[in-house]
C-alpha cells in the first residue's frame, strides 16, 4: 500500500469519531447548561405518539474529511498530471460522500408527542427517543428550560 492510501485510512476514523459526538435530543437527556437552572413545567395528558426521524447534522467536518480522504486516495491514481486530476476528482467525490455519510450516521429516531394541557391548550413536541417510555392517555409534564421543551413523566 502507498503512504497516501495509508493516510486516507488513518483519517477515516476521524469522520466516524466526530459523528459520534453529536448531542442527544432525547427527553431524558439534559445539556450541561441546563443543570442548576430554574425550569417551569405544565401538566397534561399525552394524546398522541408518532415515531419520526430527526435529520442528521450537516457540518463542514463531514465534507472536509471526505474531501481529504478522497483527494489523498485520488492522488494515487496515475502520475504527474493524472495524479493531480485524480486528487481533484477524489476530493470532490470524497466531499460529497463525507457529507452524506455524516448526515446518515447522525440521523436518529424521534417521537412526535401530542399533549393536551390541563388548560385545554394542545402542544406537539418532537424529541429523541430516550429511556422514557410513553403511552397515550398517561399524565405527563411538559418541561420548559429557557425555550427548550421536553415531555417527561
Amino acid at each position: 500500500m502507498t503512504s497516501r492510501f495509508m493516510i486516507a485510512l488513518c483519517v477515516l476514523p476521524l469522520v466516524l469519531g466526530t459523528a459520534a459526538c453529536v448531542s442527544s435530543k432525547a427527553g431524558d437527556v439534559y445539556s450541561r447548561d441546563e443543570a442548576r437552572r430554574v425550569m417551569t413545567f405544565r401538566e397534561g395528558t399525552l394524546v398522541g405518539i408518532k415515531e419520526v426521524k430527526l435529520e442528521g447534522t450537516k457540518s463542514p467536518v463531514g465534507v472536509g474529511t471526505g474531501a481529504v480522504v478522497g483527494g489523498v486516495a485520488g492522488s494515487t491514481v496515475g502520475q504527474g498530471k493524472g495524479a493531480i486530476v485524480g486528487a481533484v476528482l477524489g476530493a470532490v467525490v470524497g466531499g460529497l460522500a463525507g457529507s452524506a455519510a455524516e448526515e446518515g450516521i447522525t440521523r436518529e429516531k424521534a417521537l412526535e408527542l401530542t399533549v393536551k394541557l390541563d388548560n385545554g391548550e394542545n402542544l406537539i413536541i418532537v424529541q429523541g427517543i430516550g429511556e422514557d417510555k410513553f403511552a397515550a392517555g398517561e399524565r405527563v409534564r411538559v418541561v420548559n428550560s429557557g425555550g427548550t421543551m421536553r415531555v417527561t413523566h
